[in-house]
């Protein structure tokens, strides 16, 4: 048995099938993982991340220390309110976990770590913080339920006290607003608009059961990978990990470089990597004909021979889209290929081509047929 979430009930008397991630029962899907992404695309679904780990960060260092520890820059939410999402990176500038920080008031900064990641982010905190004034807390008593879609906002805002659903319904993208522990960012993992709300996890189950009966669909994990996916947006330990950088990851627009002192973990390295350029880099695929890509399948140009074993390149991630009704992914290639690619899938080569990322926005295709 695996670690349960506040919500964990809930999913059960839901018919959910539960499935082990990072160590906890988690729903993948509660009966259709199309419909479930569609939900989401076409009114409005909710998501139980409660699995994933709330951390305040504080004290009278709090914003030098995370400017020490993140590639991005945390100046630039400077303003009470603002969110930014950032890496954080061992010294030779590996991915150890990606998050969005919210500065949510003074010293106080948010952030939400991944499941699977948890213990060695916290280790990793802790051992950076060792010269700093901050206090850093792992908030256990904490859930997260986000709600993504159309309507998303809208019905999000009915569960929150009515100051803090007035604050919210004012919010920019990537802002975010607080009461008391209550905080809710105009963020998500979806490539639609809606709310991340962290709350008290005795209050999470009346919020979901009341978002339910407004008419918010439950979602899995397995239409949240698909969602992901058509918006072009990274999934940890496949796309990114601390063994690949930013710049070989898609996220180099997430490193901030200037002002060129600040000397934040990995920076070294990356300037190093930069001057000397990407032997690698992360591209968006679509399958050409039929069948589905899957993470791990072997990449090889166009024409060539190589054999599945010696493929210069790797599917890090990939599904069939319900928005584009094909199969798209994303490949670690060399980064001089921007053209036809093949992907060995059970034994065979299929045709495939590099196209920009996100696939979808707002449901609709980006794809250039």
């Amino acid at each position: 048995m695996g670690h349960h979430t506040p919500l964990y009930d809930q999913h059960v008397a839901e018919n959910a099938k539960l499935v082990d991630f990072a160590g906890w029962d988690m729903p993948i899907d509660y009966g259709s993982q199309i419909a479930e992404h569609k939900a989401v695309r076409e009114n409005a679904g909710m998501f139980d991340v409660s699995h994933m780990a709330v951390v305040d960060i504080s004290g009278g260092q709090s914003r030098q220390f995370l400017r020490r520890l993140l590639a991005n820059d945390v100046a630039k939410a400077d303003e009470d309110g603002r969110a930014i999402y950032c890496c954080m990176l061992n010294t030779r500038g590996g991915v150890i976990d990606d998050l969005i920080v919210d500065h949510l008031s003074g010293d106080l900064y948010r952030v939400v770590l991944n499941a699977a990641t948890t213990q060695k982010d916290l280790a990793w905190l802790q051992s950076q913080a060792r010269d700093y004034q901050v206090k850093i807390a792992h908030r256990t008593d904490l859930a997260i339920i986000a709600v993504q879609g159309p309507r998303g906002r809208d019905l999000a805002a009915q569960v929150l006290d009515d100051d803090l659903a007035a604050a919210a319904m004012q919010l920019k993208p990537f802002r975010a607003a607080m009461a008391g522990d209550v905080s809710v960012g105009r963020t998500g993992y979806t490539g639609e608009d809606g709310f991340e709300i962290v709350l008290s996890a005795d209050d999470a189950e009346s919020a979901w059961k009341k978002l339910r009966d407004i008419g918010v669909a439950p979602v899995g994990l397995g239409a949240r990978d698909t969602l992901r996916l058509e918006a072009g947006l990274n999934l940890y330990g496949q796309d990114m990990d601390e063994d690949h950088t930013p710049l070989e990851s898609g996220l180099g627009w997430t490193v901030a470089f200037e002002p060129a002192d600040r000397d934040f973990v990995g920076r070294d390295a990356l300037e190093y990597i930069r001057e000397q350029g990407v032997s690698e880099k992360l591209v968006g695929l679509v399958l050409e004909g039929r069948g589905v890509l899957r993470s791990h399948a072997a990449v090889r140009a166009a024409g060539s021979n190589v054999e599945e074993d010696d493929a210069p390149g790797v599917l890090t991630s990939g599904s069939y889209a319900p928005s584009l009704s094909r199969s798209i992914g994303f490949a670690r290639v060399p980064a001089d290929w921007d053209n036809s690619v093949e992907v060995c899938l059970r034994g065979k080569w299929l045709a495939a081509r590099i196209v920009r990322y996100p696939f979808a926005r707002n449901g609709k295709s980006r794809i250039d047929d």
